[in-house]
């Protein structure tokens, strides 16, 4: 069924469109975080605290779980159960930001412990929480679904589509979070609500691909290149995962990724509100301004996947763009203040969505040449985990920062201080792959 391009691009669209639903709702709140703080009753610690919220579970173990219940279990089932958690995630955090819930007796009772953090603050982290988890989840599970549909084809160009589409998200959210809240009145629920529901959608998405998945299954067994039942050696065991923490070459991806992302995520999270006080602008020319920062990521991203697939030269992209993010970060330290230009801060923001176009489309697709196929959905996973570590505790971080030192200065230097360490990852994983011919520099389409 893979054979036929019009299947597997259909897959691709499915699956990229719930990870595009589930970016906006990720950054929904960013754009609106000078009003969050206002009418919440919010200040930057609680809002990093609440950012820092999406990952705690998965800190704590769930993606761990969650890379076995994909192996164990498969993408169809992993998928719906992903697209699940986010949906309820994002109730829970509807409610817990709506008027009404303020006159709760819930609402009472979670005003009366941690004080310092408001009960809305509260009940929203805790459904970000299990929001969290789905889309971490979804995003490892779409990893091996595209890995599945587009081997010995087109993966990285695929890969490079699906993370196109899902950075489109958090170019509408910037547009589209800030007019739905002025046309309800200065609203923080109203685009909350809109983004919960494209969520549901989503959700039909995965049904929807779950009965093309058991029909492609189902060809693989009639075609003798799949069996009903797994062979013990092809069974994926949870002793399985000794195998991928003792990899040295998974290190060195996880902690790359954890590097490199923890230098993107979270200023996302903070860059409306930069650019607002750097520029002395309004919130929403502001989150306008930074909407750009995908789009070059967007168009890049699939030429760079068709290149990778082609020619290669994976590991080699990961260096570049490390560096490009470092000098990024240091523009908004250092120069950006000194001349509080909009065509300066836009030109900085474009050239980060390089970067941000050359490392993912670069990284991901290599896993599956280092990592074997029956452990390749814990290895994301995995991945993942040490991923989100960072990206818990960063956001609080930054939050801090910005609350006792007053402004943006230092958290922009700590975003630079982990793209230098992302940049010597990158060249200790080239250096890996010259040693013992992993494949990285070499393209995935093999003529």
């Amino acid at each position: 069924m893979n054979d036929n391009p019009l299947a597997r691009w259909s897959v691709l669209i499915l699956v990229a469109l719930m990870m595009f639903f589930a970016y906006m709702f990720v950054d929904v709140m960013s754009p609106l975080k000078s009003l969050v703080e206002s009418s919440l009753g919010w200040d930057s610690g609680v809002f990093g605290t609440y950012a820092a919220s999406e990952y705690i579970l998965n800190v704590c173990g769930f993606l761990i779980i969650a890379g076995v219940i994909l192996d164990k279990l498969g993408v169809r089932f992993s998928g719906v159960l992903s697209a699940a958690l986010m949906v309820v995630g994002a109730g829970i955090k509807y409610i817990g930001i709506s008027d009404w819930f303020q006159t709760t007796s819930l609402c009472q009772w979670l005003g009366t412990w941690w004080t310092s953090m408001p009960a809305s603050a509260k009940m929203a982290s805790f459904g970000f929480m299990i929001f969290g988890c789905g889309c971490e989840m979804e995003g490892t599970n779409v990893s091996k679904i595209l890995a599945k549909w587009f081997k010995g084809k087109e993966m990285a160009l695929a890969m490079g589509l699906e993370m196109a589409i899902a950075r489109l998200g958090v170019f509408g959210v910037m547009w589209i979070a800030p007019i739905i809240s002025a046309k309800f009145g200065s609203s923080v629920t109203a685009p909350v609500g809109f983004c919960g529901a494209l969520l549901c959608i989503g959700l039909i998405n995965f049904i929807i691909f779950g009965v093309m998945d058991r029909k492609f299954d189902s060809q693989l067994v009639e075609a003798g290149l799949a069996s009903e039942e797994k062979s013990p050696e092809d069974e994926f065991h949870v002793s399985d995962l000794g195998a991928i923490f003792r990899s040295k070459m998974f290190w060195i991806v996880a902690l790359l990724c954890v590097l490199y992302y923890s230098a993107i995520f979270p200023f996302q999270r903070y860059a409306t509100n930069f650019f607002e006080e750097t520029l002395n602008i309004e919130a929403a020319s502001a989150a306008r301004l930074f909407s750009c920062f995908p789009i070059l990521a967007m168009i890049l991203t699939p030429f760079l996947g068709f290149f990778i697939d082609r020619v290669g030269k994976g590991a080699s992209m990961l260096l570049v763009g490390s560096v490009i993010m470092v000098a990024c970060h240091l523009c908004f330290a250092f120069l950006l203040p000194v001349f509080p230009y909009k065509w300066l801060a836009l030109t900085i923001v474009v050239i980060l969505g390089v970067s941000f176009s050359l490392v993912p489309a670069a990284l991901w697709p290599s896993v599956p040449k280092i990592i074997d196929e029956k452990i390749l959905g814990s290895a994301y996973c995995l991945i993942f985990w040490v991923q989100n570590v960072g990206l818990c505790f960063v956001p609080m971080i930054i939050g801090s920062l910005r609350q006792s030192t007053g402004g943006y200065l230092v958290p922009m230097i700590v975003f630079s201080c982990f793209g230098v360490l992302a940049f010597f990852f990158s060249i200790l994983l080239k250096k890996e792959d010259r040693k013992h011919g992993y494949g990285l520099e070499e393209p995935n389409i093999k003529k």
